[in-house]
C-alpha cells in the first residue's frame, strides 16, 4: 500500500498501472465509511500477492488528484490499467463485493506470468516465446541485458512492444549507454550543454530527452528542463 500525493501520482499510479493494475482509494480522515472500507481493501488486495497494488489518496491534501477523478463523494475507489480507469465504485461496499471487484482485476496467472515471476533470463526468454508481447518479460529481460552491458540487445527486446512509462525509462538508459554517456551527479551540467544544440541536432535532442528520463518523477528539474526544451524548439 502506497500513500500517493499530487506530486507522485503520475509515477506511482499512471506509470505503474502499465505494469500492474493499481487501485486508487480516495479518502479523508473525517470520513467514517472510509475507515470501514480502507482495511477491507488493504486485506483483500494484500491477498493478491502483488497482482494488484493499492494506493491511497487523502483528498483534503491532494486537490489535483480529486479534480482528475471528479470526486463528488468519498470513499471513491478506481481501478487503473495502462493509465486509464477500467473499473470503480463509490461508497463502502461489503467485503464480498470488494473481493469481486479485485478479482476482476487479477485474473489467474498465465504460464508466462509464472515464468516472469521467476525472473531469470532463461525463464524470461521462455515467457516471450509463449507471449511475445508480455510487458513484464520484455522489461525484465531488458533490465538483465542492460546490467550486463548489452545496450543494443536491450533496445531490440524493448522494440517488441509499444512504449510504456517503464520501458521508456529502460530505453533511455540503453541509448545513453550506447553513446557511452555516464550519468553521474552533474546531470544538470549535461542538460545545460545539450540545450544549446537541441534545435538543430537530432542526436543532442534525443540525448537531452533520455537524460530527463534519468531524473526522479518528483525532481523539479524535469519540469524546468522540459519547458526549456519546448522554448528552444518552438
Amino acid at each position: 500500500m502506497v500513500d500517493v500525493t499530487d506530486a507522485s501520482f503520475e509515477q506511482a499510479v499512471l506509470a505503474r498501472s502499465s505494469e500492474v493494475p493499481v487501485v486508487v482509494d480516495l479518502w479523508a480522515p473525517w470520513c467514517g465509511p472510509c475507515k470501514t472500507l480502507g482495511p477491507i481493501l488493504e486485506r483483500v488486495i494484500a491477498e493478491t500477492d502483488g497482482a494488484v497494488e493499492l494506493t491511497k489518496v487523502n483528498v483534503d491534501e491532494n486537490p489535483r488528484i480529486s479534480s482528475t477523478f471528479q470526486v463528488q463523494s468519498i470513499p471513491a475507489v478506481y481501478a487503473m490499467r495502462d493509465g486509464k480507469v477500467v473499473d470503480g465504485f463509490v461508497g463502502a461496499l461489503p467485503e464480498a463485493q470488494v473481493r469481486e471487484f479485485v478479482a476482476r482485476l487479477a485474473p489467474p496467472a498465465s504460464e508466462a506470468d509464472l515464468l516472469v515471476a521467476a525472473g531469470d533470463e532463461a525463464s524470461l526468454r521462455r515467457a516471450l516465446e509463449l507471449e511475445p508481447g508480455h510487458a513484464g518479460a520484455v522489461a525484465g529481460l531488458a533490465r538483465i541485458l542492460l546490467d550486463r552491458g548489452e545496450a543494443a540487445a536491450a533496445l531490440e527486446v524493448l522494440a517488441k512492444i509499444p512504449e510504456t512509462a517503464a520501458t521508456r525509462a529502460l530505453a533511455a538508459e540503453a541509448r545513453l549507454a550506447e553513446r557511452q554517456v555516464v550519468v553521474g551527479d552533474d546531470v544538470s551540467g549535461l542538460l545545460d550543454s545539450l540545450l544549446e544544440r537541441v534545435r538543430g541536432d537530432d542526436e543532442a535532442r534525443q540525448e537531452f530527452v533520455d537524460l530527463l528520463e534519468t531524473l526522479g518523477p518528483d525532481d523539479p528539474r524535469r519540469t524546468r528542463y522540459r519547458k526549456a526544451l519546448a522554448a528552444r524548439l518552438f
